[in-house]
């Protein structure tokens, strides 16, 4: 299935100090891939320990990464699943998002779910997590953190953060979390905010159902939220544009055979003065979502450039359950606009935020009345 993707990769390098003799090379591996000859030697020769499946993970992101497309991505077999969870908008854990530090000295909550067991113990957004059941933490990945955080429903996990100068211990209780895609509120006069979280699956009709249920509730704008929105899958922002626009193109692709397709909408379409937030972490179908909008002169886009986006990936499972999300095409907008080719989609009107602001629209923490992106948004639509 075509979906777009947000995917932070993290670079390997690799330092060759010894060779061994040619004839032994020949001798023991000769009808082997260069891969399988170097693992060989490396489990047949090397002073030290090696763990096999730690060797192929490095092998294979870093043939990943040698393809130089950062949209291209290799998940190993201990990460597939919580990826899967993730692209299914529910997952079982305690309801907390995290970010490691730059010194690798810990892992920052940056938001908790509303409702979620994070939050019901106490534990908030820029908390530092140091430790999980007593284990430290420190200088171990992403991979380890959501291993040791993520268990069986109905159990309790302790973690240590620490918040200002204090260590605090917390302990949740694990539960399937089912995340929010889109919310709805009103805003005063008569603005409705439909805030999208992804484009993952239920985007399209949590989405809809939000936008009805404002409408309903005497609505006469809308202004859609998909600052710091990672993207997601093609069918669902198709689904929600088809919902919103008039008869026409609605997204084009080009694939590595050279085959052209395009999907259309139909005539219906919501008539509503419209705005659309977006910011530098506005990925792919985000991005996406606002330039069709524009194009189509349903919404006046605020806020700050997008990424630039414009690779479509499929997930590809590998044999021992790992997997590699490879670019496999091009997308265009409406008007055959390659957003990566642009530089991202720049603002009609251009809204910067501080970096306090940004964390705080990023946790969910901040009002809209005192966000300054909303209230752009807002004195736009009743320029209108």
């Amino acid at each position: 299935m075509k979906r777009f993707t947000k995917i932070i990769l993290l670079v390997s390098s690799y330092i060759m100090v010894a060779t061994l003799a040619a004839s032994v090379t020949l001798l023991f591996f000769a009808r082997d891939s260069k891969l399988d000859e170097l693992q060989k030697i490396l489990q047949t020769y090397y002073i030290g320990q090696t763990d096999a499946t730690v060797l192929e993970d490095a092998a294979a992101q870093a043939m990943v990464e040698a393809l130089g497309d950062r949209w291209s991505y290799y998940i190993s077999a201990s990460e597939y699943t919580s990826y899967e969870e993730s692209k299914n908008n529910a997952y079982v854990g305690v309801g907390i998002t995290i970010e490691q530090r730059e010194d690798n000295q810990g892992f920052v909550i940056k938001k908790v779910e509303n409702g979620g067991p994070a939050q019901e113990v106490g534990m908030q957004a820029g908390d530092i997590i140091i430790a999980v059941e007593n284990q430290s933490v420190l200088g171990q990945s992403a991979d380890v953190l959501s291993t040791l955080v993520r268990g069986e429903p109905g159990t309790q996990v302790t973690i240590t953060v620490l918040r200002d100068d204090q260590t605090l211990t917390f302990t949740p209780t694990r539960k399937t979390i089912e995340v929010a895609v889109a919310t709805g509120q009103m805003l005063s006069g008569n603005i409705g905010l439909v805030t999208i979280y992804n484009f993952n699956q239920k985007c399209a009709s949590e989405s809809i159902a939000a936008i009805d249920a404002l409408i309903e509730q005497g609505a006469q704008a809308l202004i859609f939220d998909v600052r710091n929105n990672p993207g997601g899958y093609v069918t669902e922002v198709t689904a929600l544009l088809d919902y919103l626009v008039p008869s026409g193109v609605i997204f084009h692709s080009v694939d590595y055979t050279g085959a052209e397709e395009k999907i259309y909408s139909d005539e219906a379409q919501i008539d509503l003065p419209m705005a659309v937030l977006v910011n530098a972490r506005s990925y792919s179908a985000a991005e996406y979502f606002a330039a069709v909008l524009e194009e189509y002169d349903k919404a006046v886009v605020v806020g700050e450039q997008t990424v630039g986006k414009s690779h479509f990936q499929v997930t590809i499972p590998l044999s021992d359950g790992s997997a590699v999300g490879l670019s496999i095409g091009k997308y265009f907008t409406p008007e055959g606009v390659s957003l990566a080719q642009v530089g991202g989609l720049v603002p009609d009107i251009i809204e910067q935020v501080d970096e306090k602001t940004e964390l705080e629209i990023y946790a969910g923490t901040l009002a809209p009345e005192n966000d300054p992106q909303v209230q752009a948004a807002v004195a736009a639509l009743k320029q209108d």
